[in-house]
């Protein structure tokens, strides 16, 4: 299996990463459920940057803190400069009513300098800020991460689910070189304004959830399953009222794939992949099975018509509920306070 995963240019500053990336949040984390034993974990990574899945993405969040230990157990084993890490910095905290969110200098060079620990490395290939202060100009926190560059602990810079005009005005203080979205065909809310932003500038896209919190995989199934401690119960996209008519959606996506020789995940994947070599997805998993499952997507090939089929069937407005709870949703608009020197 190795050698088949191509690599994707992000942004202009030199990065490179494999086309699919591991999104390492649910490893630790037991947000989806109860948390994997770690042994098993490892194997998984393991098995993803053997099969040229180098692209790993975590978090200081995660667990919290647990993820970033997880990842630096791996790397101990690795070649540092096989992997591409990408972590995040900035929530303190976060609940079904909004985040506690910070962008000080001092606190974004306390968690660069923590993740580091963490993460048992010596930089940072990507760090991201992991939601928008609304209290301190993005100029600030900007100026803080291009010392971090400049200093050698990190080598570029990424933001998170981030407004046009801070991205704007984020990337002319240091060069951007990705943003990390909800992008999938079970989200599309920021094809109108937020991607030809990132086009336009010369940035990488990352989305995160592109097999839409499992539901592009596993439809009702997802739902039937889920245990008591699963986030996802309080996403009204996967609550009754909507479940119907989002198993419609699901069920006319499925019978492209079912045409297409492959399965929706990998459908799903393969959208993505179609809309450039500037775009990355990090699908999450804790299962080997799924994982080789996410990296053949790269070989299912889609026409042009094969994506303006899809492309109706999912349309922006297709999909019935909120993709996340409304106050964490809410986090991807904020704007931060004009700069003033």
């Amino acid at each position: 299996m190795a050698g088949e995963m191509r690599r994707i240019k992000l942004g202009s500053q030199g990065m490179e990463v494999s086309a699919i990336g591991l999104g390492c949040m649910t490893l630790t984390d037991s947000s989806y459920g109860v948390a994997k034993p770690e042994e098993d974990m490892i194997k998984l990574i393991h098995h993803a940057v053997q099969s040229d899945v180098t692209h790993l993405n975590t978090a200081n969040y995660y667990g919290p803190y647990t993820n970033e230990i997880l990842i630096g157990k791996v790397l101990m084993g690795l070649e540092r400069g096989n992997v591409q890490l990408s972590t995040k910095f900035g929530i303190k905290s976060i609940n079904w009513d909004g985040a506690d969110i910070c962008g000080d200098p001092e606190y974004v060079r306390a968690c660069c300098e923590d993740s580091l620990k963490r993460l048992d490395v010596d930089y940072i290939d990507l760090y991201y800020v992991h939601c928008v202060d609304a209290r301190v100009p993005i100029e600030i926190t900007m100026g803080e991460l291009k010392k971090l560059v400049e200093g050698g602990k990190i080598k570029y810079i990424g933001l998170y689910e981030a407004t046009p005009s801070t991205i704007r005005r984020a990337h002319a203080v240091h060069p951007i070189t990705a943003v990390q979205i909800e992008w999938s065909l079970w989200t599309r809310n920021h094809e109108e304004e937020v991607i030809p932003t990132w086009r336009e500038l010369g940035i990488g896209i990352v989305p995160y959830g592109p097999l839409g919190s499992g539901f592009l995989a596993a439809g009702t199934k997802l739902v039937e399953n889920m245990s008591d401690y699963d986030f996802r119960k309080y996403i009204t996209r996967l609550q009754v009222e909507n479940l119907e008519r989002n198993k419609m959606v699901f069920e006319k996506i499925n019978e492209i794939a079912v045409r297409k020789g492959c399965t929706l995940s990998q459908l799903a994947l393969s959208w993505l992949l179609h809309h450039g070599f500037d775009v990355g997805p990090i699908p999450g998993t804790t299962k080997i099975e799924n994982l080789n499952q996410n990296i053949g997507a790269s070989s299912v090939k889609l026409s042009p018509s094969d994506l303006a089929e899809l492309e109706a069937i999912a349309s922006p407005a297709a999909f019935k509920g909120n993709r996340l709870p409304p106050a964490i949703e809410a986090l991807s608009k904020v704007e931060t306070p004009q700069f003033s020197i």
